[in-house]
Parts: structure tokens; sequence; C-alpha cells
């Protein structure tokens, strides 16, 4: 029988949204399936481009219907930008291959900037290129900057009739191979500082587009290109000034969100092809599931990557009704683009421990599972950028939370216009959160939750009485610890948020708060290590630490979930 927390292409039934979403959703699983996992893997091995691909989705309407925000929707009812349908889709891609969620993604970051312009000549140009079946990119890093936009030198000369002439390089640019429109970040050479800064609209096929190289080995064509003298016209413009520098970082708001839900997909299909492996193969007479530890491993997978679920959809959640005077979804975002994906890989490492030399093998997609696992945490910021992130809010969302009326689950078929008007990309420190108690207040009669809360309580404590000091906030080695701490705080609030939305198993709730309860020691031991830790945060970390509460029937309850997972889902060859 599937499992209802996972996702099953055998069983799928997007409910909840409206019936041409269901039919897309649906017939792109469908796409996959009958395309088989032979293909999927030589194409993946072979660095094939997603030419076939491209095409379903242009037949399809796929990416014009989801991508199409409703006020450039030409009246079509079932084009408008929904986080909740685009998450959905995101699971998907990953549970087949990242190639195909990348050329997603970056199509994504590419509109950004666009959908967030006043161009209403550009908009219709993006529109129709959706129309069309095109693929869009994002040209913001640089070779010797990074992402650091600050530093750009995509310089834009003015050409004396109202335009300018680019030229520099991008670097790490996906779809810059073939997009239709790429939204290029550079700066005036004639102005200096912010008032400089501009994003405009370029497309790949231009004589003045000079397309380097792909810079990984990879079907997803992370490319270098090189502008040269490329004419910039007044059509071409998107953002000036600061406008320009906030499009940038309000996009990746947006775009950056998609990689918990890949990561999702990914161990989703990984751990149906582990746990059969693991349970068909006789070692010394039994099945490899019969050991103890091998069933601690994989059932600390499992409820693992429930957590991701139910991290990721509450977050969709506030996504969804966020406005200019509701922001949490700025602590959720780094959340989700660090904490899931960062799960998502000791998921595949629990599994791979089991099932050893079989994650190898080049007929299975766990192999390409175990490396694509592995890029999430590290595309679109590192972990420690946005550990560093999320220490922003901590003070406020420990300790001074705001009165806010409850979130509802948001699975309607409405229009997430904000995310394009977003406005300035500042005042994080200011942002205000729900009080976080009450989630776990809910399940407070769950012995693993009531410890999780004790720790929760003593991480408000330590920023109370021990918090780094001026000279400490310097040492980013011993902060992110601290981050670590707080993120799990924030993990398991969201997580019991959506337990109680959802009516999960409790045996399943309280084995993974089980775990996280483990992390936070964890965490705290290591702080208690810090070079720069004082006495009293010595003291406070060791303080901090608890044993989960062990119950076996639980246990085995939970394990029994797991082991029903052999044999459920295999892709068709």
């Amino acid at each position: 029988m599937a499992d209802s927390l996972l996702f099953n292409p055998h069983t799928y039934d997007p409910q909840g949204f409206d019936p041409e979403t269901r039919r897309l959703l649906r017939a792109t699983v469908d796409w996959f399936e009958a395309r088989g996992k032979r293909r999927l893997i030589e194409d993946y091995r072979s660095r094939a481009w997603l030419a076939d691909f491209l095409a379903f989705s242009a037949k399809e309407g796929l990416f014009a219907t989801f991508l199409t925000p409703a006020a450039d929707a030409d009246g079509n009812a079932d084009k408008r930008w929904d986080t909740a349908r685009n998450a959905a889709l995101n699971e998907i891609f990953g549970f087949y291959g990242l190639d195909y969620w990348y050329a997603w993604q970056v199509t994504i970051l590419g509109l950004g900037p666009v959908w967030q312009s006043d161009n209403a000549t550009a908009r219709a140009r993006a529109a129709e290129l959706l129309d069309q079946g095109e693929v869009f990119a994002f040209g913001l890093s640089e070779k010797s900057h990074g992402a650091d936009i600050y530093s750009t030198d995509m310089l834009l000369t003015p050409d004396g009739d109202g335009g300018f002439r680019a030229t520099g390089s991008k670097y790490y640019i996906g779809n810059g191979n073939a997009a239709g429109l790429v939204s290029v970040f550079g700066r005036r050479a004639d102005v200096e500082g912010p008032d400089g800064y501009v994003f405009f609209a370029a497309d790949s096929r231009h004589d003045a587009y000079h397309l380097v190289k792909n810079v990984v080995d990879s079907s997803k064509y992370v490319s270098e290109f090189r502008l040269e003298d490329y004419p910039v016209t007044a059509a071409d413009v998107l953002h000036t000034g600061r406008a320009a520098f906030d499009a940038a970082l309000n996009t990746v708001n947006v775009g950056k969100f998609n990689l918990c839900t890949a990561s999702i997909g990914i161990c989703e299909h990984a751990m149906y092809e582990a746990v059969t492996h693991a349970h068909q193969r006789i070692l010394y007479g039994r099945p490899v599931t019969a050991f103890p530890h091998v069933r601690r491993e994989l059932t600390d997978a499992y409820v693992r990557l429930v957590g991701m679920k139910l991290f990721s959809d509450r977050a969709v959640d506030y996504f969804r009704t966020a406005g200019p005077d509701d922001r949490r979804y700025l602590l959720f975002n780094p959340m989700t683009k660090m904490k899931v994906t960062t799960e998502g890989e000791k998921v595949v490492d629990l599994m791979w421990d089991v099932i050893a030399a079989k994650g190898f093998e080049k007929d299975n997609y766990f192999a390409q599972a175990a490396v694509e696992i592995r890029s999430l945490p590290k595309l679109e910021g590192t972990v420690h950028v946005n550990l560093a992130l999320i220490l922003k809010f901590m003070k406020n969302h420990l300790l001074d939370p705001a009165p806010y009326e409850s979130v509802p689950t948001r699975r309607d078929a409405a229009d997430d216009d904000f995310l394009f008007r977003q406005g300035p990309a500042r005042g994080l420190g200011a942002i205000r959160f729900h009080d976080w108690r009450p989630a776990f207040d809910a399940y407070a009669a769950l012995p693993n939750v009531a410890l999780l809360r004790e720790q929760a309580d003593a991480l408000c404590e330590f920023v109370k009485t021990a918090a780094p000091d001026e000279e400490q906030s310097r040492d980013l080695d011993l902060l992110l610890s601290v981050g670590q701490l707080f993120a799990l705080v924030v993990h398991g609030q969201l997580v019991l948020e959506q337990a109680k939305s959802t009516d999960l198993d409790e045996d399943v709730l309280d084995e993974l708060c089980a775990v996280l309860v483990r992390d936070f020691s964890a965490h705290a031991v290591e702080l208690h290590g810090k070079d720069s830790a004082t006495t009293q945060q010595q003291d406070w970390a060791l303080s901090a630490i608890r044993r989960p509460a062990v119950d076996a029937t639980r246990s085995a309850k939970v394990w029994a979930r797991v082991e029903s997972l052999a044999g459920t889902y295999e892709m068709a060859q």
C-alpha cells in the first residue's frame, strides 16, 4: 500500500488543485513514466540537452501556465504564479532528475526581474516567449565576483541615441545556451554608485551574445557567456538604480525557495530504491532490514524526509499570505534553502550507508541522486550564507512575538502577485513573527516534542544571558553554530504547525522530534567546543543536551511504515 506521506507516481492525484493544474501535474508524471528509467538514466549519463522535455512542456503549455502571472495572462484563467502548485512541480522534477528541475528553476529566476518591472513591452515579450515554450536565464553571477552584485563588471556605455552598448561576461548562468530572454545585471559606465545599476533583457541568439561554454559536465547547461557591444534599447531596460539591486535580491527570494521541494523529490525516489533493495537482499541468512542498525538508519531517513515535506509545505502558506506588513517568509525562505536541503543530504547518506555499493550502480536512480543532492545546499548561496541570514531574525523570533492571525493552508487558485512587488530589500531586523510556542504546546504530551521545547526555551535563555558579544559577533565560526540551533527551533515550529493541520500520525511526529532533539544536542556540543566560546556559553551548551525519549513500540510502528515501502514503486524500464 502506498504511503500517503510520500509522492508515488503510481497513485499520484494532486487533489486540492484546480482541474487544469491537476491535468498538467499528472501529464508531467505520465511523460516521465512513459519515457522510462533506462532513457532517464542514459540521458543523464550522456549529458543530453533537454530538447524533448522542453518540447513536451511547450506542447502542454506547462511553463506558460505555471509561470505567467495573472496580470500578464491575457485573460487565461489557468495562468497564474501559484507557489503551491510550483512547489508540487518542483517535487516531480526532483523525483525524476535535477536536470529537468534546473531548466525550470533558472527560468523562474530569469523571469523574476521581468515580472517585477514596469516595462510593459518586456513583460509582453516574456509572456509570448513562454507561450512559445522558451526558457529564460538569470545573468547575475560573474567569474571573478560570484554573486557579489556590488562589483559587477558588466558595463553599459551610453550610445548617444538614448540606449546603451553592453560589454562584459557572466558565469554560472543556467539556460544561457538557449534562453529566449536573459535578465542581465550590470552597471552604467558613466554613473557611480548604486544609481548606475541596470537590469536589462538580452537574447541568447543575438550576434553580440557569445556563448563561451558549459562550465559543468552535465545536461544542466550552466553557461559562461560574454556580451560584446550588445545594443540595449529602452525597450530592453527592466530596472535602473536601486530598483535593479532590489530586483536581484527579490528574485532570489522568489526563485531559491524551489530548492527545498526539488531535494524532497530526489530523496523520495532514492528511498523507494534503497528500501526495496535492502529488504530484498539476504545477508547471513536474513534480510538486511532485519538488522537493528539498518532499521534505525532507514527510520531516521524516513522521518527526516517527512520533516522536510512538512516544513516546506507549511512555508508555502507563509509565502502565499505575505504582504508589506507580513514578511515572515524572508526567514522561512533561507530555511528552505539551507535546512531542508541539508536534511536531504542526511537522508541520502543514511540510505547509502545501508545499500553501500548498490548506490554506485549505473542502472539505478540512486547513483545520480547521491551526486545531485549535494548540489542543492550549495546553489543560490551556501549553507553559511543562509545561516548568517537566518541569524538576523533570531532575537525577534524567539523573544519578541507579535500578534498575527493564524495562516491557513493555501492551495487555492490565487495569484501570488506580492512576490513581484516586495519593495526594498532591506529592514530584515525589524520583521516580527508570531509566537512559536503554541505549535509546541499543541503536542506537549509527546515526550520528544516536550524535550525539543525544553531545548528551545534554553536557547531563548542563551540569547538573553549568554549571546555572543561584539567581539564574538565577528567570529562567524561561532555564530554558525548558534544559527544551527536556532534553525532547529524554526524547523520544529513549522513541522508542528503542518502536523496539526494534516493530522499527522503522532508516532511519526514523535520519532521525528527524537531525531531533532539529538541534532540540537549535537550542535550544542559543537558550540561547547568552539575556540572562542566563553565559560558561560560552554556551561549553557552542556546544560542544553537532552537524551531523546525511547519508545520501542513507537519505533516499531514507524519502522513498519518504512518497511512497507519495499516494492511499492519501481520506475518502468
